[in-house]
């Protein structure tokens, strides 16, 4: 069973104060405190890997790759209610700007010759995914559906800003010039 963080554990307020300091200050994308805690929530709960994996199909398997995550998240083909659709299409989206934000030498992984997701397109599948999500504006959704709409609209920004989260917990000095050398 993994640990939980609580509100008051200092992991957390360290993402609160990165992420308000890249969103706000250094990227002036000051569009509610919604975003920025919905991202530390997101960045949480993929401490795990089981918060990166959360999508599992029918059998209880794992679905690692985007492509299937897509399928799985369409009530044409595997989700068996629009709230699966919501959920996975939402998850895709957290997935993406994870990787791509935090990590983004993992994408040579997600995108190799061998993999599912070779030709998938990041920023247009992360923007897709988070468009979704907010799509669902009746209760109970309806409070998050604005910031999916915010995450949709500026997924490469959120992205440069989780892009500079990760530079201030490893110390880069030269954090831009790393970022911006990376375009998804």
């Amino acid at each position: 069973m993994k640990p939980e963080i609580g509100d008051d554990h200092p992991l957390r307020a360290f993402f609160i104060e990165a992420l308000n300091d890249s969103l706000n200050h250094r990227l002036g994308l000051n569009e509610g405190e919604d975003v920025t805690e919905y991202l530390v929530g997101m960045l949480v709960r993929f401490l795990h890997n089981d918060g990166i994996f959360a999508v599992r199909n029918a059998m209880g398997r794992r679905v690692e790759s985007v492509t299937e995550m897509v399928a799985e998240g369409d009530v044409r083909v595997n989700a068996d209610s629009f709230e699966r659709e919501r959920e996975v299409h939402k998850h895709i989206g957290d997935f993406l700007l994870f990787w791509s934000g935090v990590f983004p030498e993992f994408l040579q992984y997600i995108k190799a010759p061998t993999s599912r997701d070779v030709i998938l397109n990041v920023v247009e599948q992360g923007r897709f995914s988070y468009h979704v999500a907010s799509t669902f504006e009746y209760p109970p959704f309806q409070q998050e559906a604005e910031t999916f709409k915010k995450l949709s609209a500026h997924f490469v920004e959120y992205q440069y800003g989780l892009r500079l989260v990760r530079a201030s917990f490893e110390g880069f000095a030269g954090a831009s010039d790393w970022a911006d050398g990376f375009r998804a």
